[in-house]
C-alpha cells in the first residue's frame, strides 16, 4: 500500500511561496461563485485585449503549465525529473480552424517527439485531434456524413498530419498519447487511432489511444478492441475519467438523445477499475498509462501489478496526473519506484486557456479534488510550521 499522506515526500520540491501560491489558487477555485466569476472575468478581458496576461501568468498559468515554449518549460522538466517523475509535454491547442494553426501544433508535436527520443525525462508525447483539424469535420466523420470537395481535402490532410507524428514517433522509438474528446466526435478518432496502432504497432505498443471511463459504452468498447487487435497488434492505452461530463449530459438532454456518460460518480469508478484489470489481464498484448487522481484506483493497480507479478518499473505501466494537481499521488508513488509522469501543458497564455478553464470548472466542489488539494496545502503548511 503507498501512503498518500505522506505530505512532506509530496510537497519535497515545493518552497514556502510555491505552497502560499497555491492555497491561494485552490482556495479561490473551490468556492464555485468567486470561481465562475474570475472565469467570466478572464475571458472577457482577453476578448477586449486587457493587459491581464501577466496575471493569470504568475498565478493559475505558472500552477499549471511548463511554459510558453517547450525551452520555457524545460525548468518544470528538470524540477519533476529530479524526483524521477517524467513529464508529457502537451501543446495545449484546441478547437482550431486555420491550416496555419494546424501545421503549428503538428510541428510542436514532432518537436516534443524529437525531444523525447533524447530525453529520459519525456516518456510520452500527446496530442489532441481537434488541434490538427476543424471540429466540424472530424463531427462528419463521426456521423458518416458527406463531405464537400474542399472538406475532403482537409480531412486527408488532417490524415496525413496524423500519420507523420506516429511515423516519427515509431521512427525514434517514442510512445503518443491521441487524446480522447467529446463523444460525438469519438468516433472518428477511435477509428484513426486504430489505424495507427494497426500500422505501427507490431513490435510493440507505441501509439496509445484514450479510453474515457464516464462514457457508459467504453468496457464494451475495449473489448471489442482487443478482440480487433488479436494477434495483430499491441494496444496502447490511456485510461481516464474524462473530461467534458457536464457538456455531455447538457447536450444529450438538448438534443434529446440517450446520455452517453455516467451520472452516478461510482458507476464511473466501477468501469475505471475494471479498464485497469482487463489491461493487466492482457498486458502480453497491451500497455497502459493510467492517468487517475483517483486514490482508490492508483492502489488498485499497485495491488494488480503484485498479483501478476509484475515489476513496478515495468515500462509498459504507467500512472499519470497532470502538473499541479494530485502530487500527494504522483511523487509518493515516484519514491515507491513506479512509472510515474505528469502531463505539462504549454503554449501562449491564449492558447492554453480552454485547458485552464476546464481545469478551474471541473474542481469548483469543495466536496471534490479541490477540497483534497486544499487540505494537504493546509496540512502541509502546518506540517512545515511545527517542524
Amino acid at each position: 500500500m503507498i501512503d498518500f499522506n505522506n505530505l512532506k515526500t509530496a510537497f519535497s520540491d515545493k518552497s514556502d511561496a510555491d505552497l502560499n501560491r497555491a492555497y491561494l489558487l485552490f482556495k479561490s477555485m473551490s468556492n464555485r461563485f468567486v470561481s465562475k466569476i474570475l472565469i467570466g472575468l478572464v475571458q472577457f478581458s482577453l476578448k477586449l485585449h486587457l493587459p491581464i496576461k501577466s496575471i493569470i501568468k504568475a498565478t493559475v498559468y505558472k500552477h499549471f503549465c511548463g511554459g510558453e515554449t517547450i525551452e520555457k518549460s524545460q525548468t518544470t522538466i528538470d524540477k519533476l525529473w529530479q524526483s524521477r517523475i517524467g513529464t508529457i509535454l502537451d501543446f495545449s491547442a484546441e478547437r482550431k480552424e486555420s491550416a496555419n494553426d494546424f501545421n503549428k501544433a503538428l510541428e510542436q508535436t514532432l518537436t516534443s517527439i524529437e525531444k523525447a527520443a533524447v530525453s529520459d525525462s519525456i516518456p510520452f508525447s500527446v496530442f489532441k485531434p481537434t488541434g490538427l483539424c476543424k471540429f466540424s469535420i472530424l463531427e462528419k466523420i463521426n456521423n458518416n456524413n458527406p463531405l464537400s470537395a474542399d472538406e475532403e481535402i482537409e480531412k486527408k490532410e488532417y490524415e496525413a498530419r496524423v500519420d507523420a507524428i506516429c511515423k516519427l514517433a515509431f521512427d525514434k522509438n517514442v510512445a503518443v498519447f491521441i487524446d480522447a474528446e467529446e463523444s460525438w466526435i469519438q468516433d472518428a478518432i477511435d477509428s484513426i487511432a486504430e489505424q495507427m496502432m494497426e500500422k505501427y504497432n507490431h513490435k510493440k505498443a507505441l501509439i496509445y489511444n484514450t479510453i474515457q471511463l464516464y462514457r457508459k459504452d467504453r468496457i464494451a468498447y475495449f473489448n471489442s478492441l482487443l478482440k480487433r487487435a488479436e494477434n495483430n497488434y499491441f494496444i496502447g492505452i490511456k485510461l481516464v475519467r474524462g473530461a467534458y461530463h457536464e457538456q455531455e449530459i447538457a447536450r444529450a438532454r438538448a438534443n434529446n438523445y440517450a446520455c452517453p456518460v455516467h451520472t452516478v460518480k461510482v458507476n464511473t469508478d466501477t468501469d475505471y477499475n475494471a479498464a485497469l484489470e482487463l489491461c493487466i489481464k492482457n498486458i502480453k498484448r497491451v500497455a497502459v498509462c493510467a492517468g487517475t487522481h483517483n486514490e482508490e484506483s492508483t492502489q488498485l493497480l499497485t495491488k494488480l501489478l503484485e498479483e501478476y507479478n509484475l515489476n513496478k518499473n515495468d515500462e509498459r505501466i504507467y500512472f499519470s496526473q497532470l502538473l499541479g494537481m494530485s502530487d500527494h499521488i504522483s511523487y509518493n508513488l515516484s519514491a515507491a519506484n513506479y512509472n510515474v509522469s505528469k502531463y505539462v501543458p504549454y503554449g501562449p497564455v491564449r492558447d492554453v486557456l480552454p485547458y485552464l478553464i476546464r481545469r478551474a470548472e471541473e474542481n469548483t466542489s469543495i466536496t471534490g479534488q479541490m477540497g483534497r488539494e486544499l487540505s494537504n496545502i493546509i496540512a502541509e503548511k502546518q506540517r512545515r510550521k511545527n517542524a
